[in-house]
């Protein structure tokens, strides 16, 4: 059974950090995309990063500059860095693996709450 476990989320003041984990489990996704994406409470999810199986990096452009996505294949993990966090980043993050095209991945996390505060 695969799993994505989620974690690094809480509560941080506007101009933090903070860092988060997804820890896949039950296959290798070495060879294939990973993706962070986030949902506001009222709002649609959406695409936050991604990070191709050779290390190609795509970010929305509200976090370029500020995230950073990155990967451990030894460790099947994918990392998000978030630096200079703002209110309006407050969401629940989730991790997603396996991209098979338009902006649809095989498996996803149950997510973890990042609260930016003012």
């Amino acid at each position: 059974q695969v799993r994505l476990v989620e974690s690094g989320g809480g509560l941080v003041q506007a101009g933090g950090s903070l860092r988060l984990s997804c820890a896949a489990s039950g296959r290798t996704f070495s060879n294939r995309d990973m993706a962070w994406f986030r949902q506001a409470p009222g709002k649609e999810r959406e695409f936050v990063a991604r990070i191709t199986w050779t290390s190609s990096r795509y970010y929305t452009d509200s976090v370029k500059g500020r995230f950073a996505i990155s990967r451990d294949n030894a460790k099947n993990t994918v990392y998000l860095q978030m630096d200079s966090l703002k209110p309006e980043d407050t969401a629940v993050y989730y991790c997603a693996a396996d991209h098979v095209g338009a902006g649809r991945y095989n498996y996803w996390g149950r997510g973890t709450q990042v609260t930016v505060s003012s």
